[in-house]
């Protein structure tokens, strides 16, 4: 279980996805771009943009059954992309290497980048923006919202 936690706002992201896309400038043209989702969507759709890479395509990998940990597999397969040749994978984040490893499999021709890596997955992915230690839990814009907080000056008069 995850004892630290890192939140990446909506301009972080962005701001690596256009870093992730610089660096991988060099390695292209890709053909197409496969987003692993979900967490890949937004920074594949942002990275495709930066390449101007018109075909965008997905592989969705399920890893839990409600709230168990099952056998991973695919339930969208990324028809276009065929054995991965010419194809960019991108995903968010690569944690423990599961979701990673089922797309290699599927895809083994292709660039695999990340904006994030754990430990335990840096060996699977071929370029990352940040390593993130693998206690850390990272929060998503899209898996967060802005909250309201009450000035201090507010919350000292409500003590006293």
């Amino acid at each position: 279980m995850a004892t630290n936690y890192a939140t990446v706002t909506w301009d972080q992201l962005h701001r690596d996805a256009r870093i992730l896309a610089e660096t991988l400038m060099p390695k292209g043209p890709f053909r197409g771009v496969v987003a692993v989702t979900r967490g890949g969507l937004i920074p594949a759709a942002i990275i495709a943009r930066e390449l101007d890479c018109r075909l965008v395509e997905t592989i969705s990998v399920v890893t839990y059954d409600e709230q168990e940990r099952g056998e991973p597999k695919i339930i969208k397969s990324p028809e276009a992309a065929g054995d991965g040749e010419g194809f960019l994978v991108i995903d968010d984040l690569v944690d423990s290497g599961v979701t990673a490893r089922i797309v290699r499999e599927r895809l083994p021709k292709a660039t695999f980048a990340c904006l994030y890596a754990k430990p335990s997955g840096k060996p699977l992915t071929d370029l990352f923006v940040v390593e993130v230690p693998q206690d850390t839990w990272v929060l998503f814009p899209w898996d967060t919202a802005p909250l309201f907080i009450p000035p201090l000056a507010r919350k000292a008069a409500q003590e006293s």
